[in-house]
């Protein structure tokens, strides 16, 4: 009886505090995605942003550059746009912008 009790406990104390979802703390470059998302929608404020892809981060020794392939839909028109902005890791004051359209 005793283990039926103790197994019944376990049981819905399992099912209890398993069913929280856990929450995962958005990616490091999620801010500079934003404004890459941004910077593509000023150049091109008739477009749509199909796709967005985080290429990567470089360091260098006095700043950071984040990488971002986003798929622009412009009026029928689609194509590539990477975008690279460069800021200062120490205080994420953003340095410099580059955009580049591509073919594919």
């Amino acid at each position: 009886m005793k283990k039926n009790v103790f197994a019944c406990l376990l049981i819905i104390g399992g099912l209890l505090f398993s069913g929280y979802p856990s929450f995962a703390s958005p990616p490091s470059y999620a801010k500079w995605g934003q404004l890459a998302v941004k910077t593509a929608k000023e150049k091109y404020p008739r477009a749509n942003i199909v796709d967005y892809l985080h290429i990567g981060r470089e360091d260098k020794p006095n700043s950071s550059i984040e990488k971002f392939k986003l798929w622009v839909d412009d009026q029928g028109k689609e194509f590539g746009l990477l975008i690279q902005i460069e800021f200062d890791p120490k205080n994420d004051r953003v340095i410099r912008v580059h955009t580049q359209k591509t073919s594919n």
